[in-house]
C-alpha cells in the first residue's frame, strides 16, 4: 500500500516539475533491530523519488562504512544532500512522517535549488559562526508546529558549513527526549547548552544560535 495518497503525488510531480533543479541525494539508513519505522521511511523517499529523475535513494545498514563516514548512529536516520558541499549536514532521526514530510519535501527542493534566501539580519549572524553548531529539534509528527522549526534548523545548517541540523523524533527515541528534557515539542537544542520551545521566526531563532556560538568563543 502507498504511503503517499494519489492526490498528494500529483501534487508533488508538478511542484518537482516546477522547482527542481539539480541532483538531490537522499540516504537512508536503517537497521533490522528493533527499528519499528526504517522500512516506512525507506518507503516514503523512494515514493518521492518515483516523482522526479533528480531525486536519488541510497539504502544503508547502520553498521556499514557509509554509517561510520557520516557518523549516524541511529536508526531511521535520513540525509538530504548534495553528494558533494551539504554532505550530512541535514538529517532526520525517526520517520519524516506526518507533518514532518512537508519538511522533507521543501528540503529537497531547497538542496536541489543549492540556494536558501534570509534576510539581511539573519544572514549577518549566520555568517559569523565558525565554530560547530549542532541543532536538535525534537519533534512527533502530530505537531504542526515543529516544521517550521525543522526548516529554520535545516536552512541555516543548508547555508553555513559549520551548523548540522537534526529533526528527532521524540516518540520514537522516548530516552534521548527524556534525556533533553522534551515535554512539549518543538523542542530545540543548540550545542546541548541553548534550549528553548516553539517554532520561533528565523531572526530570533539566529539569535539562540549566535548565543550558543559566543559561548563557545567565550569558552576559549
Amino acid at each position: 500500500m502507498s504511503l503517499i495518497s494519489e492526490e498528494d503525488k500529483k501534487f508533488l510531480k508538478k511542484e518537482f516539475e516546477k522547482k527542481m533543479k539539480e541532483d538531490v541525494y537522499i540516504y537512508i539508513f536503517t537497521t533490522d533491530k528493533n527499528c519499528r519505522y526504517c522500512n516506512e521511511t525507506v518507503e516514503i523517499s523512494k515514493e518521492t523519488a518515483s516523482l522526479h529523475d533528480a531525486i536519488h535513494v541510497e539504502v544503508y545498514d547502520l553498521n556499514s562504512d557509509k554509517a561510520k563516514e557520516m557518523m549516524v548512529d541511529k536508526a531511521p536516520t535520513t540525509i538530504i544532500t548534495d553528494n558533494k558541499e551539504y554532505d550530512g549536514r541535514i538529517r532526520y532521526i525517526g520517520i519524516p512522517a506526518g507533518y514532518e514530510f512537508s519538511s522533507l519535501i521543501e528540503d529537497i527542493i531547497s538542496v536541489s535549488q543549492r540556494e536558501v534566501k534570509f534576510d539581511p539580519h539573519v544572514k549577518e549572524h549566520l555568517d559569523e559562526i565558525d565554530e560547530p553548531i549542532e541543532i536538535k529539534v525534537f519533534v512527533t509528527p502530530t505537531c504542526p508546529y515543529c516544521p517550521r522549526a525543522v526548516r529554520t534548523a535545516h536552512k541555516f545548517a543548508q547555508y553555513n558549513k559549520f551548523i548540522h541540523g537534526k529533526m528527532i523524533e521524540a516518540i520514537e527515541f522516548p530516552d534521548w527526549a527524556d534525556q533533553y528534557g522534551v515535554s512539549a515539542v518543538p523542542h530545540v537544542v543548540i550545542n546541548d547548552d541553548v534550549v528553548f520551545q516553539g517554532a520561533l521566526p528565523e531572526h530570533d531563532f539566529v539569535e539562540s544560535v549566535l548565543e550558543a556560538y559566543n559561548k563557545i568563543k567565550n569558552q576559549k
